[in-house]
């Protein structure tokens, strides 16, 4: 795993020297993502370089050292991520008489774009990448991102200077690069928590979207040229699923057998490594299986790491003991009191350089920090839940969906507003032992005024429901959650429908960015066997009952594990991976949420309607609603632009 930067100036008079510096300077920024080595390579005709930091995992010899230059000298890669069937690509290289000098990936990735070139290499790979690629000869740069959005990419301006990095971080380290809020940008990171592709926080700059791709003519290409339309894709989930649902699977044994054997055959192509390598195990379905099928294809102890907290309510630990005991994995586990998650806090804005509102951040980082202790590999369970409705909203959004159904139109509006006017704590009140209750009748009273299934589920994954008021903007910009091009276009339930939906926004703008900052931050590397393209293309061939059935989602995913851990171990209500952020914006983090929130200091910055945050703050310190997850989102802009803003 790497982190990799570059730039290619426009000025008229480029300065050879300073263009070295700014991309050194660059590239410096990203030393945790590879802390091994690092380089740049400079274009002694043209004013392009290119910068890269090695995590070194596979070939940890000079061979294997970026940027790298292709046989024919006609194209320099910077590379970050892990191609799994780079060995397969190079064995059929062979056969058209290329030859290696090393073991690295990276290298067969320039020998296939030489055989294939760039635009049919893609579909090729099978990994989690982002990558620069500059083509001597068509004086062009090219851009690919993996098919799930693995591993990031930012392309953009700094003044007349394309610049793009693995990470906002090094874009900022560029002298002429402007750091302006992007408006809409901040509008969508309010209502999803994180800042959706293409969109960047900042103006003039791009996120490439998962499964994306951009070929640049650097001689038709101007300073500050709009990239979005540039963006290209070579894989679309949407495409994907219609033709996955071509070939449906019926038969359950079946389905069962070949699930068992792919998910076996997706964990054994990331069990390649030259460095050590564990698991996360959390205790819940999607990790265990993982470390079921690690374990079931090691001749030794899989290494397996779990952190347990103290507070009732937000611990796994003693689940995830149980399941490695019985798998017999070498199980290292450890407990983090309230302070060690706190300590966090005040380092996320360094770690996200854009602003992200996902407070599982903290444990991610945490449970990271201590794998990296012993090993410099993780494999994790994430992509259950989008792949096989794990999420309670997969479950439980349709029956409340139904239910509103039944009610006539001309009531439904009148019957949110009784539900709205009494506080989610009165709610809760009703029901002690489930304190969301009231949190779960006021998401209810917001469905009653939804009329398509669209609404609904933008409703329940939206932090700010009225995100367009809080940050004063005329619009909300399209993203591809609601862009009808992205559409499927063939019969799925509703159930299914968000689960694409979540593959589409949620998936790749907020799991895969936390779990990518969070282990880049301390040099591991994470790889998801669930998030295997094959096994996309596997689950969307099944029928809707084979991914949730009797009030329970992944099916599929519990009865595999079933097969190799009793299911009286694992079968829990789903839990999560959270922090008390509710409590701590109460007690601990008081003071310095208040800081955060000061009245004089929004109204300065003039980003958000200050009312609506001061009233809600208020509501959550008198106890009149759980308002943590919102208040959550302005604070963490507000501590991400102390950083990058105002210093």
């Amino acid at each position: 795993m790497c982190g990799i930067a570059g730039l290619f100036s426009y000025d008229p008079r480029p300065d050879r020297g300073a263009l070295h510096h700014a991309a050194k300077a660059m590239t410096d920024a990203l030393s945790l993502r590879g802390p091994d080595s690092g380089d740049v390579w400079q274009d002694p005709n043209v004013p392009l370089v290119l910068g890269h930091r090695r995590l070194s995992i596979i070939d940890l010899s000079e061979a294997g050292h970026q940027p790298m230059e292709s046989q024919s000298s006609r194209y320099m890669i910077v590379f970050n991520g892990e191609i799994y069937n780079f060995r397969e690509l190079r064995e059929e290289l062979s056969g058209f008489g290329h030859r290696f000098n090393g073991g690295s990936d990276t290298e067969v990735l320039l020998a296939a774009i030489e055989q294939w070139g760039f635009d049919d290499t893609l579909p090729k790979l099978n990994g989690m990448f982002a990558f620069a690629l500059w083509d001597r000869k068509a004086q062009a740069l090219f851009f690919a991102r993996d098919r799930m959005g693995k591993k990031p990419l930012y392309i953009g301006w700094a003044g007349s200077t394309l610049v793009f990095a693995s990470e906002m971080k090094a874009v900022m380290a560029h002298p002429d690069f402007c750091r302006v809020v992007n408006k809409y940008a901040l509008c969508a990171y309010m209502r999803f928590g994180y800042v959706p592709a293409p969109m960047s926080i900042f103006e003039h700059m791009v996120q490439l979207p998962a499964g994306g791709k951009m070929a640049l003519d650097m001689r038709m290409l101007r300073g500050g040229h709009n990239l979005t339309p540039l963006i290209d894709t070579y894989w679309q989930a949407k495409t994907a699923l219609e033709d996955a649902r071509k070939t449906p699977i019926t038969d359950e044994a079946q389905a069962l057998d070949a699930f068992d054997a792919l998910l076996g055959q997706c964990v054994q192509d990331r069990l390649i490594s030259d460095v050590p390598l564990g698991a996360f195990l959390s205790g819940g379905i999607d990790s265990s299986a993982v470390v079921a099928m690690m374990q079931k294809y090691s001749s030794a102890p899989v290494k397996t790491y779990t952190i347990g907290f103290e507070e009732e309510g937000y611990n796994e630990a003693e689940h995830a003991k149980q399941i490695a005991a019985h798998l017999g994995t070498e199980h290292h586990e450890m407990y983090v009191k309230a302070e060690d998650a706190l300590s966090v806090v005040r380092k996320l804005p360094s770690m996200y350089d854009e602003p992200f509102a996902d407070a599982s951040a903290i444990p991610t980082y945490l449970v990271s920090k201590f794998a990296r202790e012993s090993v410099t590999v993780a494999l994790s369970g994430d992509g259950g839940d989008e792949m096989l409705g794990g999420y309670n909203r997969h479950i439980k959004g349709p029956a409340v969906w139904n239910a509103v159904q039944k009610i006539p139109p001309n009531l439904r509006g009148p019957f949110s507003q009784v539900i709205a006017s009494v506080s989610p704590a009165k709610w809760s009140k009703l029901r002690p032992k489930s304190p969301q209750f009231g949190e779960h009748m006021h998401k209810f009273a917001q469905a009653l005024q939804k009329n398509a299934e669209s609404d609904v589920y933008l409703s329940l994954v939206s932090t700010w429901q009225d995100a367009k008021a809080l940050t004063r903007v005329s619009e909300e910009r399209m993203v591809p959650l609601v862009d009808p091009k992205m559409q499927v276009d063939c019969p799925l339930s509703f159930a299914e429908q968000m689960m694409y939906w979540d593959t589409i926004s949620y998936l790749n703008g907020d799991v895969l960015t936390k779990v990518d900052r969070a282990t880049m931050a301390v040099s591991l590397e994470a790889r998801a066997p669930l998030l295997d393209q094959r096994i996309y293309d596997f689950v969307w061939q099944l029928p809707p009952e084979m991914k949730i059935r009797d009030g329970k989602g992944k099916w599929l995913l519990r009865e595999t594990l079933k097969r190799y851990v009793p299911d009286e171990l694992f079968e829990r209500p789903k839990q999560g991976f959270s922090v008390p952020i509710a409590h701590w914006l109460r007690h601990d983090l008081k003071d310095w949420a208040y800081d955060l929130l000061d009245e004089k200091k929004l109204r300065e910055q003039g980003h958000f309607d200050y009312k609506m945050i001061s009233d809600l703050w208020e509501q959550h310190q008198k106890g009149r609603g759980n308002h943590a997850q919102r208040l959550w989102s302005v604070l963490m802009f507000q501590s991400w632009r102390e950083q990058w803003i105002e210093k």
